[in-house]
């Protein structure tokens, strides 16, 4: 069994046991149990449940594991051609670490 949830404005496909790396979550703590309740399809193997636009009663229960995790380095690389104009950005996006406990549907 499977469920589309929506984290923080981003879908993840969530299973009990499955580690997310989601977008930086504020306020949350090592250990700290999050619920979301943004659940946009469940799958039960033959039946497949499509909320509208999520599913009533449906939730993934999930566990912190690192507050804040950085990513890998991006690079953003701007040049004009003939121009001598060239510009290297870069950063480093910040995530959460989260541990699907339980999936209620």
């Amino acid at each position: 069994m499977y469920v589309v949830v929506e984290i923080n404005g981003q879908q993840f496909k969530a299973e009990e046991g499955k580690k997310l790396f989601v977008h930086h979550i504020q306020n949350a703590e090592g250990g700290a149990v999050v619920e979301f309740d943004r659940v946009l399809l469940v799958d039960k193997g033959e039946e497949v449940t499509v909320g509208a636009p999520v599913v009533e009663g449906a939730k993934v229960v999930c566990e912190v594991v690192s507050p804040l995790v950085k990513g890998d380095k991006v690079l953003v690389f701007h040049k004009k051609r003939r121009k001598g104009y060239r510009k290297l950005n870069g950063h480093r996006q910040q995530f959460t670490e989260v541990l699907i406990k339980e999936v209620v549907a």
